[in-house]
This record gives structure tokens, C-alpha cells and sequence, in this order.
């Protein structure tokens, strides 16, 4: 894994109001400097938006800790999934997210560059990003909680170490 993040084009959707309509949205491209550069970051990474796991547990538990985590002097946190813009949204929305800002990840990019794109083909996934939580700091890698055993085609989904609580733990020692 390399220290600093990599760096990537995120193909994201922006609401824009000059649009009007039912979609009043327009594509944005979003760099890895745009969300980074700068700045104190968590990031937690899954496989993928509306799946058990993810939905249940993960997502909801860094969005219950939001406010605890941005209290200590972390200026975002993001949910990174190798999904499409509008799944992301539409996972978002479904799940009631108001403050982690959903990172669609669509082509990997991201995900590979951390050394954390697993084949999820046992489950008719494809490609997708192995379960981690990490904090950065102006693009630098400051500490990376993997869960266990990153494999391809894992038939198990381990969420031991990723979660929020592990997280606030770390950032309050």
C-alpha cells in the first residue's frame, strides 16, 4: 500500500438547480486533491451499497459516530464503494445518510490503487473494494484498519475492525 492516496478522478452527481426537472442533477468530476489535499479524512470502504452487512451496520455506524469523529478535528468522512453515482445516491437517500458523504468509486480506480479491489464472483459481484476503515491526512495514509484475510472470492464477509467505534478509539488516544 502506498503512503499517500491514490490519486483518481471520482465520476460523481451534483445537484444543480438550474437544471429543473425530476433529475436536477449534472455530472462532476471530483479529484483525489479536491477530497484530501489539506485536509483530515475517514474514509470506510465496502463492498457494496444495499448489501447486509454494509446496510445494516457499517454505513449507519459511522453516520450515528459522525459528529463524534468530526469532533476530533477530523474535517470529513466519506463511504467509498466500487459503485455507480446513482446507486450510491439512491443507497444514501434509502438509508437516511445526512452526513458521510457517499464516494462512488464505479471503476475501481480508487480501490485498486489501494492495493484493495477483491473479485467478489462467488457472488456475482464482480470487482469490488475489500471492508477497511482508514484515516488520512493531507493525502497521507495515517492509519488503515483492513479486516482480516483480503482474498478473492472470501466466502466470508468479516467486519471485525472497520467499524466507527474502532475508529473513534483511535482517533481519541
Amino acid at each position: 500500500m502506498s503512503l499517500t492516496v491514490p490519486n483518481v478522478i471520482f465520476k460523481t452527481r451534483v445537484r444543480d438547480e438550474s437544471i429543473g426537472g425530476d433529475n436536477p442533477f449534472r455530472w462532476q468530476d471530483v479529484s483525489t486533491d479536491d477530497i484530501f489535499k489539506g485536509k483530515k479524512i475517514v474514509v470506510l470502504a465496502l463492498p457494496g451499497a444495499f448489501t447486509p452487512t454494509c446496510s445494516s451496520t457499517h454505513l449507519p455506524g459511522f453516520e450515528a459516530k459522525y459528529q463524534e469523529i468530526i469532533a476530533q478535528g477530523v474535517d470529513e468522512v466519506y463511504c467509498l464503494s466500487v459503485n455507480d453515482a446513482f446507486t450510491m445516491f439512491q443507497w444514501g437517500k434509502h438509508l437516511g445518510i445526512k452526513n458521510v458523504k457517499m464516494l462512488p468509486d464505479g471503476n475501481g480506480d480508487f480501490t485498486r490503487g489501494m492495493g484493495m479491489l477483491v473479485k467478489k464472483e462467488n457472488l456475482g459481484f464482480g470487482y469490488r473494494s475489500w471492508r477497511y476503515a482508514m484515516l488520512v491526512d493531507d493525502k497521507a495514509i495515517v492509519k488503515v484498519f483492513s479486516e482480516p484475510g483480503i482474498a478473492d472470492n472470501h466466502p466470508e464477509d468479516p467486519f471485525t475492525v472497520s467499524d466507527a467505534d474502532t475508529m473513534l478509539a483511535y482517533l481519541k488516544q
